[in-house]
């Protein structure tokens, strides 16, 4: 009876409008404005009978379909993976070799070799200081230990040819070493005249310019910076001394360069500072751009904790019941469409990045409803979105 009243219905609105549009087609032929009008306001008043009445039928379908009354949900399929947990400290990139030089003798400054930012090898000289006449000094004794040496070489052979007397021989060996010793002497300060590089790097800056009179533990000379041999060194809380060992992987972020790299720890340190109740960790820095500066701000990620088949879920999806317990929502009996909501309650581990481990409560295969979960109940009816 239902369906022959609204067959009925739709065939009276099909006459309505068939009629309707002939009459209008009539009435703007006559021309006549005030019909127009008329005829307009006559087909607007049907219009809105007719939408109304539409509403009304929507309303009672929306009410009758169940179907329509489902929760909207959306599901993702529950997978293992590898998971790591990170724990993150503050650290500071260093170097051994970022030294400032020093003269180690007295004097003008007569030559400065490198300019700042020159690549320079170890061994290699970097300037000279005017040695004040050690150089002639040098010579002259070079002469005498020449001399002294061919006098004690003669007084061995005739000592050894039993001729002469032992005091000979002893005065000449003491004299001829006297003087070599002074020689050896004199070579090491003037050796001190020469500045010398003490290991590869960059000067990274001059501080003194050729003519000026510079004096050992005074006079600044030059920077010199190794920028391949970085570290980082960051203070670890005591809590994590059982999970951090040497080659612990660690992610790296400095934020200053915009760097990121994986690393591990090249050493740890055995004194727990009693003042914070830390130990020191040093991390090895790879640098071949050179974009890595000592006195930079690092952030250490060090790796405390791996699961290879960790069953892994968004910390978004977890809610608290009045106990205290984590709870999800997993779809059980699905078709195309629709399925039922399984209540779970979770056993959880680490959370790293917003995600959580899951140690028990949930399988790798099930259905988890990562959506829509908040709006519905246990053993709930609801359509899949996805």
């Amino acid at each position: 009876m239902k369906k022959i009243s609204l067959l009925i219905f739709s065939l009276f609105i099909l006459a309505s409008c068939g009629n309707s549009e002939e009459s209008v087609e009539d009435i703007i032929k006559e021309g006549n404005l005030s019909e127009i009008r008329a005829k307009k306001a006559e087909l607007s008043k049907e219009q809105g009978e007719l939408s109304s009445k539409i509403a009304r039928l929507d309303a009672a379908i929306q009410k009758l379909d169940k179907r329509t009354q489902f929760a909207l949900v959306r599901t993702t399929r529950v997978e293992d993976t590898l998971f790591k947990h990170y724990v993150e400290i503050p650290g500071d990139v260093e170097t051994d070799e970022n030294i400032t030089i020093y003269p180690e003798f007295s004097g003008v400054l007569l030559d400065v070799l490198v300019e700042e930012g020159d690549r320079v090898n170890k061994g290699q000289v970097l300037a000279r200081i005017d040695d004040g006449g050690l150089s002639s000094q040098l010579a002259q004794l070079e002469t005498q230990a020449a001399l002294a040496k061919t006098t004690f070489e003669r007084q061995k052979r005739l000592w050894e040819q039993n001729i002469g007397s032992e005091i000979q021989f002893l005065e000449a060996k003491a004299n001829y070493e006297a003087v070599q010793n002074s020689v050896d002497q004199l070579k090491s300060q003037l050796a001190k005249t020469v500045v010398r590089a003490p290991f590869s790097g960059v000067i990274d800056e001059a501080f003194s310019e050729q003519g000026e009179v510079v004096a050992p533990g005074q006079s600044r000379l030059f920077r010199l910076i190794n920028l391949s041999n970085m570290y980082i060194t960051a203070a670890v809380p005591e809590s994590y001394l059982g999970s951090i060992k040497k080659g612990t992987e660690v992610m790296v972020e400095i934020a200053a360069t915009g760097t990121e790299f994986q690393s591990q720890i090249q050493q740890v340190g055995n004194f727990i500072n009693p003042n914070n109740r830390t130990f020191e960790i040093k991390v090895a820095v790879p640098n071949d751009k050179e974009l890595v500066k000592p006195n930079l701000i690092a952030t250490v990620k060090l790796n405390d904790y791996t699961s290879e088949n960790a069953v892994i879920i968004p910390e978004g999806v977890i809610q608290k019941n009045a106990a205290g317990q984590s709870v999800i929502y997993v779809l059980q009996s699905t078709n195309d469409s629709t399925g039922t909501a399984e209540k779970r309650i979770l056993e959880t581990g680490k959370i790293y990045n917003d995600h959580v481990e899951v140690l028990s409560g949930l399988q790798p295969g099930e259905l988890l409803i990562t959506e829509g979960a908040k709006n519905i109940s246990e053993g709930e009816e609801v359509k899949i979105l996805n």
